[in-house]
């Protein structure tokens, strides 16, 4: 099987709301699991409730890779559980989030970070897209060796150095 060096894998989202603990946030959102495959109900749709949780079909989404990330995949595929990132965005008018990016590249997981109000949790790999995704970085991964530079010895007259008088 030759696979592109740009693929799209899409997934489903899973995510909880739950009551918030305090005045300030009446519902506490996170992101519960990343499927497969989606089940045939649209986006935020409610699929169970009990004791104040509920947890919503949040959408479909897709998550790209690109063979010029493999280190970070391999990274990812070679730790003791390989995780996926889901990034929910707090919606403009405070009430609910939107399903914004999954991705299985810690590097771009880092950069999600950066949102003040976003929402981001690392959750396992569903077996099939760590399959797919080995089979990407088995394909397109190539090694790259680390040469550190050396610097030149710098003349030390030439750094402005004064004469003792």
């Amino acid at each position: 099987m030759s696979l592109p060096p740009t693929l799209s894998v899409p997934v489903a989202v899973l995510a909880e709301s739950r009551p918030g603990v305090t005045v300030w946030q009446a519902r506490v959102w996170r992101p519960l699991a990343v499927l497969e495959e989606a089940p045939p109900v649209p986006a935020w749709t409610r699929l169970r409730e009990e004791a104040g949780r509920e947890v919503f079909f949040a959408g479909a989404a897709e998550v790209t890779l690109h063979r010029t990330d493999t280190p970070n995949y391999k990274d990812n595929l070679e730790a003791a559980q390989p995780l996926i990132w889901v990034l929910l965005r707090p919606e403009p008018d405070g009430e609910g989030v939107m399903l914004q990016a999954v991705t299985v590249d810690p590097g771009e997981a880092e950069i999600f970070t950066e949102g003040p109000r976003d929402i981001l949790e690392s959750l396992p790999m569903p077996p099939g897209i760590q399959s797919l995704l080995a089979e990407f970085v088995r394909e397109h991964h190539v090694e790259r060796v680390f040469h550190k530079r050396k610097r030149d010895r710098q003349d030390p007259d030439s750094m402005g150095r004064r004469q003792p008088k």
